[in-house]
């Protein structure tokens, strides 16, 4: 590998960010002025009408106002914590008048929102309207986050930061303890040499791990091992989702998790672990609350006064004084630290230094994200996989220039010492794990005897390609940028599934909890699969067992069937974005028992990876395995 120099990379990388960056916004200036409400609220990207509820100051004594949603719930929004959101309101069809203010959610959930608003003014506005909706805002803090990482990193001189800028960069020998290997019984080989390789790692150490095989069973036990030798880590990952995974695990095995930011997964076990809850929960919290208020009250009445100003200096010195004890009980009592690598920014972590970073799902983050927490770590622990779902660039000249390349794939393909693969699968059956290995993982992830007959029916082939050809069908265009449909191969794939309950036994399924996921690459092709699901009296006994989602959706999940619709169905042979193989890696791999993928052959099988995998299909269909 050729040495490059990190600054020039570093540099090259911010040019490119910069171009998503400009991107980003002019698509978001778009879809302001052009796209009409109802199509916002289908992305999921604005709710509209909206219901207010009250405002009040929260624990870290920002002014909040509560959002309730009434369009449609079943459509998934893409609010979480820390995105910067516009109220505004519509008059007729296409009025539409914008606040000129942002706001930040503080806190989503399927149909309630709690965001921190400006100023009480802001508060009012919204609270006196009517026709009010709310949408996503372009997502400034964000990106200044990430300009900013880079600029610290390649300013970085004679400093820990410095130095593993270098190393990762360029084909070094990343530094190890050399104590005896520590012996794990309950983890495999593989899973064991990885736990002793984020031990040993004085720099860094990989995990990558292929669907199916244990990555984050391994990483909670890095972790574990870790904490007996530091007092604190630190754990990040991209999105909320991965972060409250990794967290919910370690709480399993007793772990105290500090939770920075909003859990996506909302429950008690979750919510109990967040800074905010917990520091509200703190015995000097109502003290604190009353001193607040007083303030407030104080500030609200004449002033100007010797004894009015003494009055409010004391009390901003004795607020400080119980906010900092609380902030520090809650450090201190903590093991771990959880957040998103934007999270790590947060004000409650200014300050901090923590001998250990773990990156989990790295493989999904852009490199600058990963900067972001790195500067708060000694060395970094990076686990995720590089075949499967890459970070999301939208602008294409930035993918092309290679904004898409992570952190971990520079590290894999420059230090591949401090890489371990795991190679065992506890997911599926061996004949639906067989391609993604052989393509993947140059057939080195094997199946665990536990799983590799695993199936529904006896002598049922567990791979099925059925080629939709023969629909009066094809994909076509929904909306402006909304994505692409194809009616009959959906309706085809609700016909094909009830054939198979019928096959298996529709009580059966009911009565064993058998889960099912329908996956398409298109959001539109998910929406409307949803829309047949739900109109189905046929499969209403079983809603609680089916899941339709993308395959983004899918990332981290399995289920015991699973089926694909591929939508793609033209003369020319054009597949888009099914051509990034690693989000179809992702989708051939959730399935623990029978995998049945629709689409059509001829469109697809132009492609060489669709026509390795439609081969393969055949060869399993026709016993020559």
């Amino acid at each position: 590998m050729p040495v490059v120099s990190p600054i020039l990379e570093l540099q090259r990388q911010r040019a490119l960010l910069q171009l998503e960056y400009e991107h980003e916004r002019e698509e978001f200036r778009r879809l302001t002025e052009v796209m009409g409400v109802g199509r916002k609220v289908k992305r999921g990207d604005c709710w509209y009408p909206l219901r207010v509820g009250r405002s009040y100051y929260n624990s870290l004594n920002q002014l909040v106002l509560e959002v309730m949603r009434t369009d449609d719930l079943e459509i998934e929004h893409n609010f979480e914590y820390g995105r910067q959101v516009v109220f505004f309101r519509q008059s007729g069809l296409d009025g539409i008048s914008y606040y000129n203010f942002t706001a930040t959610v503080s806190y989503a959930e399927a149909e309630r929102m709690v965001v921190v608003m400006p100023d009480a003014t802001a508060v009012a506005d919204v609270q006196g309207a009517e026709a009010l909706g709310v949408q996503l805002s372009f997502d400034e803090t964000t990106y200044r986050l990430m300009f900013e990482a880079l600029d610290r990193v390649s300013r970085a001189k004679g400093n820990r930061l410095a130095e593993l800028r270098d190393l990762f960069y360029n084909p070094g020998h990343p530094a190890k303890f050399t104590f005896a290997p520590m012996r794990f019984p309950w983890l495999n080989p593989t899973q064991e040499r990885a736990v002793n390789e984020v031990l040993w790692a004085k720099d860094v150490a990989v995990v990558h791990g292929p669907p199916g095989t244990g990555k984050t069973t391994t990483l909670v036990e890095a972790i574990y091992e870790t904490l007996r030798r530091e007092s604190q880590v630190l754990v990040c990952a991209q999105s909320n989702m991965a972060v409250d995974w990794i967290s919910e695990r370690l709480m399993e095995r007793g772990v105290e998790v500090l939770r920075v930011g909003n859990p996506t997964r909302v429950t008690d076990k979750m919510l109990a672990q967040t800074y905010e809850r917990r520091y509200e929960a703190h015995p000097d919290y109502p003290q604190l609350w009353s001193l607040r208020k007083a303030l407030r009250e104080v500030r609200g009445a004449r002033r100007g006064s010797d004894a009015y100003h003494q009055k409010v200096e004391r009390l901003k010195s004795r607020i400080t004084e119980l906010e900092l004890r609380i902030h520090n009980d809650l450090f201190a009592q903590a093991r771990v630290i959880a957040c998103t690598l934007a999270g790590s920014a947060s004000r409650v972590l200014e300050g901090m230094r923590f001998a250990t970073l773990f990156i989990d799902e790295a493989a999904q983050a852009l490199e600058a994200a990963c900067w972001i927490a790195i500067r708060k770590a000694g060395r970094v622990i990076f686990a995720g996989d590089h075949c499967q779902l890459p970070p999301t660039v939208k602008c294409y000249e930035a993918l092309k220039g290679g904004l898409g390349t992570t952190l971990m794939e520079r590290i894999v393909a420059s230090n591949p010492s401090c890489v371990t693969l795991l190679q065992v699968q506890y997911r599926m059956h061996d004949d639906i794990m067989r391609f993604s290995s052989q393509w993947f993982y140059n057939g080195q992830v094997s199946s665990d005897p536990s799983v590799r007959y695993r199936s529904i029916l006896d002598w049922d082939i567990p791979i099925t390609w059925i080629d939709t050809a023969s629909l009066d069908g094809h994909e076509e265009m929904v909306g402006d940028g909304y994505g692409r449909i194809n009616r009959a191969e959906a309706q085809f794939t609700l016909e094909m599934l009830q054939r198979y309950f019928e096959r298996v036994g529709r009580q059966r399924i009911i009565d064993e909890r058998i889960d099912v996921g329908i996956i398409s690459p298109y959001r539109a092709q998910v929406q409307y699969l949803r829309q047949l699901v739900r109109r189905s009296n046929y499969f209403k006994p079983l809603l609680g067992q089916f899941t339709v989602n993308t395959v983004d959706g899918f990332q981290g999940q399995e289920r015991d069937v699973v089926v694909i619709s591929l939508v793609r169905a033209n003369d020319e042979g054009q597949i888009g974005f099914l051509r990034d193989l690693r989000r179809m890696n992702v989708a051939i791999t959730r399935a623990r028992m029978k995998l049945i993928i629709l689409g059509d052959v001829a469109t697809m099988t132009r492609h060489p990876f669709y026509a390795r995998l439609y081969k393969y299909i055949n060869s399993l269909n026709d016993g020559e395995h």
